[in-house]
C-alpha cells in the first residue's frame, strides 16, 4: 500500500484527468496503466474517487465522474 500522502497525489491527478476530460470513462486496468499503479493501489485510488462520490461505476466495469 502507498503513502496516503501519495495517494491523495494520485487521487488528485486522476482527478484532474476526469476534469479535463468530460466523458471519460476508464476501466481499472486503464486506470492501473495510465497512472502506472498496482492493482491494491489503484483500487485504493479509485475506492478515494468512489467515496467522495467524485466517481462511479458503470454496469460494464467503466469508472465515469459523477455530474
Amino acid at each position: 500500500m502507498m503513502p496516503a500522502t501519495r495517494l491523495q497525489s494520485v487521487v488528485q491527478h486522476i482527478r484532474g484527468e476526469f476534469l479535463e476530460s468530460p466523458g471519460l470513462r476508464l476501466t481499472p486496468w486503464q486506470i492501473q496503466r495510465l497512472w502506472n499503479l498496482d492493482v491494491d493501489d489503484c483500487s485504493a485510488a479509485v475506492q478515494k474517487l468512489l467515496d467522495t462520490r467524485f466517481l462511479r461505476e458503470e454496469r460494464d466495469g467503466t469508472f465515469v465522474r459523477t455530474v
